[in-house]
Formats: structure tokens, sequence, C-alpha cells
């Protein structure tokens, strides 16, 4: 059996993925880094309390086949552009580097659709930038996931995401063809889509956008 480590298990879309790892008979283990506790009891989960800054001193406890990454920053969680660049770029590099260099051979990465280092948005060059370091890093898979709009219900309270949440709704139809991409996709969707694909790492580097996270469900 394989062995899993997750970071982001707090978020919307690494709380489903970490569901679905611990439910899946092919992994024996699977260790998150988080910075508070999940009050999750599991045989087969280790919880490692850690942060940016923290995470070199954990580096000997980073050891896995496979590296989930489904960290992402919000304006209100991260205000300062070098905040938001540090959770969305500087810590899924960091992570990536120490468990590559424990021998982690395949990543599994959630980023935005359209990420581009060349981008005049902040937000999809931080994404692009991420991607590019994490595949300098040369594992043996690299698995990009590109959502656009991340449907589903969240815990917290954000009546604008909320509302934009249901404006897309409405106008994801419209995405088709060329445009499909930019479909809205429920954030349990993109877990499952992330799991389904570490059984078939064939590819040295993949991205997944709307459509191929779709065949995967």
């Amino acid at each position: 059996m394989k062995n899993a480590i997750l970071f982001g298990a707090s978020g919307f879309v690494g709380s489903y993925l970490l569901r679905r790892l611990l439910n899946d008979s092919d992994y024996g283990h699977v260790t998150v880094v988080v910075r508070k506790p999940l009050n999750i009891d599991h045989p087969k989960l280790t919880t490692l309390i850690g942060d940016y800054h923290s995470l070199p001193d954990l580096k000997d406890k980073l050891v896995a086949d496979e590296l989930f990454i489904a960290l992402g920053a919000t304006r209100k969680s991260a205000p300062e552009r070098h905040e938001y660049y540090r959770v969305d770029h500087d810590y899924p590099v960091l992570a990536a580097k120490l468990s590559r260099e424990k021998g982690t051979k395949s990543v599994f990465l959630v980023t935005t659709v359209g990420a581009n280092t060349n981008s005049r948005s902040f937000y999809v060059r931080t994404k692009g930038e991420t991607e590019r370091d994490i595949i300098a890093l040369d594992f043996e898979h690299m698995h990009l996931f590109r959502p656009s709009m991340l449907m589903g219900h969240r815990i917290e309270n954000r009546p604008m995401e909320k509302m934009v949440i249901k404006i897309w709704s409405v106008i994801n139809p419209i995405f088709f063809g060329k445009l499909n991409s930019l479909r809205g996709i429920d954030g349990k969707d993109v877990a499952k889509a992330m799991s389904n694909a570490a059984k078939y790492p064939t590819e040295k580097v993949k991205i997944y956008h709307w459509k191929e996270m779709r065949n995967l469900l």
C-alpha cells in the first residue's frame, strides 16, 4: 500500500481529499501538515502541526510515495501580497522540495485555470510560478489540476463568493467547446479526480482542466 502526504487538509478541496485518501484501500498511511489539529481520529492518519516557517524541522517525517497539495490563501486570510504569495507559492514549493528530497515520486497540485507566469493577474501569475517551480523539482509524475470556479457548499460564511457561485451556476452551460475549461466544478469532484488520477500516474506532466477532471469521476 502507498503512503501519502497532504497539505491543505483543512481547506475546501483538501478536506474532501483527506476523506477519500483515508477511505481508499490503496493507502496504508496518510500524513497531513496543518496549523491546527483537525479533530479527526483515524488509524491511517498522522497529523503534523506546522507551517511555512517550521516545515524544515518536519522534513524527516515527510516520507511518502505521493504528495497532494491543496493550499490556497484568501484575501481575508492573507490581505497583503507577500503573505498571499507565501501561502500560494513559497509554501507549496517548499513542501514539494522537502518531500522530493525524502523520495516522493508523484505530486498532485491544485492551481487554477489559466495559470501562467506571464499573466498580468497577480493570482494567475502566482499559480503559474508555483507550477513552474514544482515542475523544476523533477518528480517522476507531476499532476496539475486547474479548476475554474469552485462550486459546492463551504462551511465558512462568504456571502460574496456564494453570490458569484450562484451566478456561475446559471452561466455554466455557455462554457462549451474551447471554453469548457471555464466551467465551474464542485470541490469534492476536484478531490475525487485527484485521488483517481493517482491510480494511473503514466505521464511525466499532466494538466487537468474541467473536461479531464470530469473524465476521472
